[in-house]
């Protein structure tokens, strides 16, 4: 009954912007999430990336208690012990050498794209044009929309904010094509995650890098989904053996609480001065402490090396299912622990079938099966995914 009741009361209450499994969602521990009928699932999608070290990771808890007994919220009007400390953190791991604090990763890349237009326009330069790329996907928000290369999401809500050209992914001559005196940067993923889990080539990002150092303009590098571990290295941009001017990040670095983060380089700083921009919850000390616990967690467990370890398993794991059903599946692509296995259907019916076998599995342009388990994982807990997948596979075949 209590489980009828929380789905009615959604349905009556929530604004209907999600298509929700029948799943209630009550507690969780590691890999695992429980629902109000007490099944219990390996949870692979990992609430999109967010969850890196599980649910109820120790620390994190502990961080999230200790903190909220001090501070709940202060204004960005005065600075705060925790999200000090995690700025220079961020700093310390990456290129970075000054970060701006929000709430999500949409927020993250309207940072992004206010800074770079801002910085020119302070050098006297007129440059409010941006290079993004076909199947990207950067955010809801209106610039981050008008910045992601898939339609889809756009459609009836034109018209869009000018200034946004899109080139092919790992193709460097059509970025070449785009450019111009009024570029002010090139947005990218290192991975394009919602467009089906592409990787970028490694020519192809290093020549963007040499190109935009040429044009003078930034790069600015999408890491919301590939950040902090998930790839098997800290961030998705080192294993490509380059820096960006700019780097977006958010999902995995609040440890499940809402954050996002614009890291960027002194150079690319001089382009906001006080007043310029702002976020009213960003850097908030009780998230703050949260990024900290698993930031440091991650480093601690190596926990980056681990997810390489693990992603190469799941993915032969994944590999070898797509050869036993070809006529489902066409292809494996990833890195690390984002994987994704192509389908010669929509993904919709598997995903739920996945899910009645107590297994938790995503989509990615609707025929991408997607893996995003939390960087905990072991190889026994992907051996009982893959048993589960098989068997779910097996039910969709009988559909077919």
């Amino acid at each position: 009954m209590e489980t009828y009741r929380i789905i009615q009361d959604g349905d009556d209450y929530l604004l209907p912007v999600y298509n929700r499994q029948k799943i209630v969602l009550m507690r969780g521990e590691g890999v695992h999430v429980y629902d109000s009928e007490r099944v219990v699932y390996l949870d692979f999608f990992s609430g999109i990336a967010v969850n890196g070290l599980g649910q109820a990771y120790p620390e994190v808890v502990n961080a999230i208690i200790e903190e909220a007994k001090k501070l709940g919220h202060v204004s960005n009007y005065y600075y705060n012990e925790p999200n000090v400390k995690l700025a220079k953190l961020l700093c310390e791991i990456s290129f970075a050498q000054k970060v701006f604090f929000c709430n999500s990763g949409a927020e993250a890349v309207e940072a992004s794209l206010k800074l770079a237009r801002k910085y020119f326009r302070r050098q006297g330069q007129d440059r409010p044009e941006f290079i993004s790329f076909h199947r990207s996907f950067h955010g809801r928000t209106f610039g981050a929309l008008s910045a992601t290369g898939q339609v889809k999401y756009q459609e009836g809500l034109e018209p869009l904010v000018p200034g946004f050209h899109f080139a092919t992914f790992n193709n460097i001559e059509s970025v070449k094509k785009l450019l111009n005196d009024r570029t002010a940067a090139v947005l990218v993923e290192a991975v394009q995650c919602e467009g089906g889990i592409h990787p970028a080539d490694l020519k192809f990002l290093q020549e963007l890098r040499t190109i935009t150092r040429e044009e003078g303009i930034f790069l600015i590098l999408d890491e919301v989904q590939t950040g902090l571990g998930r790839t098997g290295k800290m961030w998705a941009y080192q294993h490509y053996d380059i820096e960006p001017d700019m780097m977006v990040s958010a999902k995995a670095l609040g440890a499940g609480l809402p954050m996002g983060a614009l890291l960027v380089t002194n150079q690319a700083a001089q382009g906001f001065k006080p007043g310029d921009h702002a976020s009213t919850f960003g850097g908030n000390p009780i998230v703050s402490a949260a990024a900290v616990a698993n930031i440091e967690t991650l480093i601690l467990k190596d926990l980056a090396t681990h997810a390489a370890k693990e992603g190469e398993y799941l993915r032969n794991g994944l590999s070898a299912l797509q050869k036993d059903f070809p006529q489902l599946f066409k292809e494996v692509r990833g890195m690390g622990l984002i994987q994704g296995i192509e389908m010669t259907r929509k993904a919709a019916s598997l995903v739920s079938l996945c899910a009645k076998q107590g297994l938790l599995v995503g989509s990615a342009n609707e025929n991408v099966l997607r893996f995003l388990p939390p960087l905990i994982v072991t190889d026994g807990d992907i051996d009982q995914a893959l048993g589960r997948l098989r068997k779910a596979v097996a039910e969709e075949l009988k559909t077919a």
